[in-house]
């Protein structure tokens, strides 16, 4: 169906004039802006902690831009790509600005998404209607890690290539096609100039594509069933209250309100961002490590070759699984099936099952090597992210309704996560080994055991409507 054109007076400021022109020739523009900003409904009690998302999409920007200028002089050589980050750098007017903008936007890319997570974490926004907007968000944080990974191997210094180097090589502890999948992805039998192409081309091209796709996906998705809020209350249910028109009463739109909210957070976020751009863009070796300052080797190793900070905590996961550790799986598969198998009422084919794959599970972890079952839990550690919409049994989304000591697991669930990004970045010792032996098994039994621990309690009544103070 043709567009009708919308008429104006001839009286309208010139102005108004404009916009009606462009509004007739291209009214898709105007009616997703109308859809997702002044008359996209959210809910009126937001708080700060719903900054995250929209500084997400900033930082996406700020890499994108700083990394088109940086490509531009770039050359991804093996011979000449440490010497062409030193030109830009050092030659190329307010190349060193664009170079920590971006090195420093990983970094704050990482922390922002960190954030974005948790607050989903602590408001249940993974809860129905939104499974599939989390799932979305899950696949964005997976996306960000392989476009951190590949491209922290680009300025070929001694870190990215040694790191390089080891995580690669974790793929050949896969049985059967492990090494040659290893090959594959590097592209010749070291790391090398082929895999520096290969990185390129995936850090440049295809993730930041696969990265706004799925950005894109996550706004949609989040827009068309609603935005969730500190109290877990559904502002746009059947049963929720409305005026008029049908909007919600408890919701405002998004843009003016919200639009303003959010630049307030951009401004304190490009505050700090700034401070550690032109103060402290190494941030101490975390943001840039100091080894990454001299030139790729190939025949001198580092002393202690350790991920970027946000991989650690995962890496302290891919650590802790040794040998005796694998009996201390193993143990855990067992109770596992075995409470299964005594206390629940499934039905005896499925308890039957569930022995089988246990049997199975435990001949696999006593065969395959424990480098192998570490990868395993590296990649676990991640992808069981996916699964937490269907391991929340709480009757209730909000964590301000849960029981209080829901709150203390949460605390130290972060205090874990912390602590084992703390221990990735150090050398490892038989004291470290235990600490993150431990902080690992915590990781997952709080997400495996979720089904069991979040049905426990009574929790506080939930208000039918958002609860809101004007300020």
């Amino acid at each position: 169906m043709a567009h009708e054109f919308k008429d104006i007076s001839p009286n309208a400021s010139a102005g108004a004039k404009v916009t009606n022109w462009f509004e007739n020739r291209f009214p898709t523009a105007f009616d997703a802006y109308r859809v997702h900003m002044s008359e996209y409904y959210a809910p009126k009690n937001f708080n700060f902690w719903y900054i995250f998302g929209s500084l997400a999409l900033l930082v996406l920007v700020i890499q994108i831009v700083t990394g088109i200028f940086l490509v531009m002089h770039y050359k991804p050589d093996a011979a000449k790509a440490f010497e062409s980050v030193e030109y830009i750098m050092r030659d190329v007017p307010w190349g060193w600005l664009i170079r920590y903008i971006h090195s420093t936007g990983a970094s704050a890319f990482f922390i922002v998404v960190y954030l974005h997570m948790f607050r989903g974490l602590l408001y249940g926004s993974y809860r129905k209607p939104r499974e599939l907007v989390w799932i979305f968000g899950c696949a964005i944080f997976l996306a960000l890690m392989a476009e951190a990974f590949m491209g922290y191997l680009l300025p070929w210094g001694q870190m990215s290539y040694w790191g390089a180097q080891v995580i690669v090589n974790l793929f050949a502890a896969i049985p059967f096609i492990g090494p040659d999948l290893a090959l594959l992805i590097r592209g010749d039998y070291v790391v090398g100039d082929a895999t520096l192409n290969r990185f390129f081309s995936f850090h440049v091209i295809a993730v930041p594509l696969v990265l706004l796709g799925l950005v894109v996906a996550h706004l949609l998705a989040l827009h068309d069933v609603g935005s969730n809020n500190p109290d877990g209350v559904e502002i746009k249910g059947p049963s929720a209250p409305k005026d008029e028109k049908g909007h919600p009463l408890d919701g405002v739109p998004f843009h003016p309100y919200y639009t303003v909210h959010d630049i307030l957070g951009v401004t304190v976020f490009l505050f700090l961002f700034s401070a550690v751009v032109f103060f402290a863009p190494e941030f101490g070796g975390y943001f840039l490590e100091y080894n990454n300052f001299i030139p790729a080797d190939p025949l001198k190793t580092p002393a202690h070759i350790a991920p970027v900070w946000y991989f650690t905590p995962f890496y302290s996961m891919l650590r802790a699984i040794t040998s005796e550790m694998m009996y201390v799986l193993i143990a855990c598969v067992v109770l596992g099936a075995g409470f299964g198998v005594l206390k629940s009422k499934l039905p005896s084919v499925i308890k039957g099952a569930v022995v089988v794959v246990a049997a199975v599970a435990v001949a696999l972890m006593l065969g395959i090597d424990a480098k192998f079952w570490g990868v395993v839990v590296m990649g676990g550690a991640v992808v069981i992210l996916f699964a937490l919409p269907w391991l929340d049994h709480s009757p209730v989304k909000s964590i301000r309704y849960r029981p209080d000591w829901h709150k203390y697991l949460y605390a130290v669930f972060v205090v874990n996560f912390v602590v084992l990004g703390y221990l990735g970045v150090k050398p490892p010792s038989p004291l470290f080994e235990r600490i993150s032996q431990v902080g690992t098994l915590f990781y997952f039994g709080f997400f495996l055991l979720m089904p069991w621990w979040s049905r426990l309690g009574t929790p506080k009544p939930v208000p039918d409507r958002v609860t809101f103070k004007p300020h």
